[in-house]
């Protein structure tokens, strides 16, 4: 296994030049009051494919002969690393298929199609990244086309690790030295390795973390094992970094580095794109917003400089109603319960009386009426204006003469029940 170097960087950065934005660094006002640090976000999600992963995808396709170039390349992605060798094919003049799973999101299977003008074919298979990604190889043993790996390839790695660079010289232009920290998402682990490397040349002071959704902790379950293991489980909602077993690559590199990951909710990720919007004007997709998300696990240092990678903006708008449930719920706002009522005239009054708070709204109800008995269930979604008030919610639920059940947002009844 050959590993990277910080000269591999630099050399990618010197092929993307013209090529991939330079992405603004921008000081985020929000983050620094809220943590006491002074945070930056490197805006990834403004480049031309609206995420870094034009890097390594280039960086990789750029340097294949004229051989492998008339073979053509065939790659997997969760929508992200497809749109950068799309990208990379249209500009270079090659060939690819690009494999995708069911759960890319239509807004991403569309900007593929775009950005690889006529070059690349777009395949649909399989549920998750893996599956894709056996699929693409398959195709790649029966056709001779090139691989352009996600991550798991030290070209990819060293072209992810441009944003490092990068990050370190917009710094030094404000006549600043490196972070403190550089807050990095993690999905497979390609920019997560390129940081790494480079910074552990250039700037070994500052201390680069790694961020995965507590749904797909894989680099996680990686070091834990000494080695890059299988999740038994995928929560694939954080698409962007939904990858199911960590490069042998990557992981190697971390582990060499002996780095922090950590995981974030992937409620909190809601939670932080919904700030990133609504505050910043900020357009992030689920992985764009994982490392801003976890910034407040860290207890940073007051005045330290603190580097966070949005790493993407290409969110598709239908999921936003997703998005904004599981902020609620992660937060403390949103609940849901089975409530047992009278059939009887009056008894949704009592209900708003005597038990909701004067700022609790209900936001779903739904309920059949059974005329054969005296009581049916409801159910009623709330959403309390102050998630600290959920405690006398509670008793008083308990003190009304009505039967109410609460439903876990951990269960199978609360994701068939009430989940977009």
């Amino acid at each position: 296994m050959r590993y990277v170097t910080a000269a591999d960087v630099d050399a990618a950065a010197q092929r993307l030049d013209g090529v991939a934005a330079r992405t603004p660094l921008e000081r985020n006002e929000r983050l620094s009051q809220t943590t006491g640090a002074q945070v930056w976000f490197k805006r990834e999600d403004l480049q031309p494919v609206r995420s870094y992963k034009i890097r390594g995808a280039y960086n990789l396709v750029a340097q294949l002969d004229d051989e492998d170039r008339a073979a053509g390349v065939v790659t997997a992605s969760a929508g992200n690393h497809g749109q950068g060798v799309a990208f990379a094919c249209a500009r270079l003049g090659v060939r690819g298929r690009v494999f995708v799973p069911t759960t890319t999101p239509r807004q991403k299977r569309d900007r593929m199609q775009v950005v690889g003008a006529g070059w690349i074919e777009l395949v649909v298979t399989g549920n998750t990244y893996d599956d894709s990604a056996a699929a693409a190889a398959d195709e790649a043993l029966q056709t001779g086309a090139v691989q352009v790996p996600a991550f798991d390839d030290p070209r990819t790695v060293a072209g992810q690790g441009t944003v490092a660079a990068e990050v370190v010289a917009q710094l030094g232009g404000l006549g600043q030295g490196p972070p403190d920290v550089l807050a990095v998402p993690v999905g497979g682990g390609g920019m997560l390795a390129g940081c790494l490397t480079w910074m552990a040349e250039h700037a070994p002071t500052t201390r680069v973390v790694g961020f995965e959704p507590t749904g797909a902790p894989t680099m996680t379950r990686a070091l834990e094992a000494g080695r890059p293991v299988d999740l038994a489980v995928l929560d694939g909602f954080v698409d962007g970094a939904a990858v199911r077993r960590a490069g042998d690559l990557t992981y190697a590199v971390v582990a060499r580095h002996a780095a922090d990951v950590l995981t974030v909710p992937e409620g909190r990720v809601c939670s932080q794109m919904l700030a990133m919007y609504q505050s910043d004007g900020i357009i992030a997709e689920p992985a764009g917003a994982l490392a801003p998300a976890g910034l407040d696990l860290l207890g940073l240092d007051p005045g330290s400089t603190v580097v966070a990678i949005v790493s993407g903006g290409n969110n598709d708008v239908s999921r936003y109603a997703e998005i904004l449930e599981r902020a609620l719920v992660y937060e403390g706002r949103k609940h849901y319960f089975l409530v047992d009522f009278p059939q009887e005239p009056g008894a949704l009054r009592r209900f708003l009386d005597s038990v909701l708070g004067p700022d609790d709204d209900i936001t779903l109800f739904e309920y059949m009426k059974h005329s054969n008995r005296e009581t049916g269930p409801a159910l009623v979604g709330l959403e309390l204006g102050d998630p600290g008030t959920l405690g006398d919610l509670l008793a008083r639920m308990a003190a009304s003469p009505m039967r109410v059940e609460a439903i876990d947002p951990g269960s199978s009844a609360y994701r068939f029940l009430v989940a977009p």
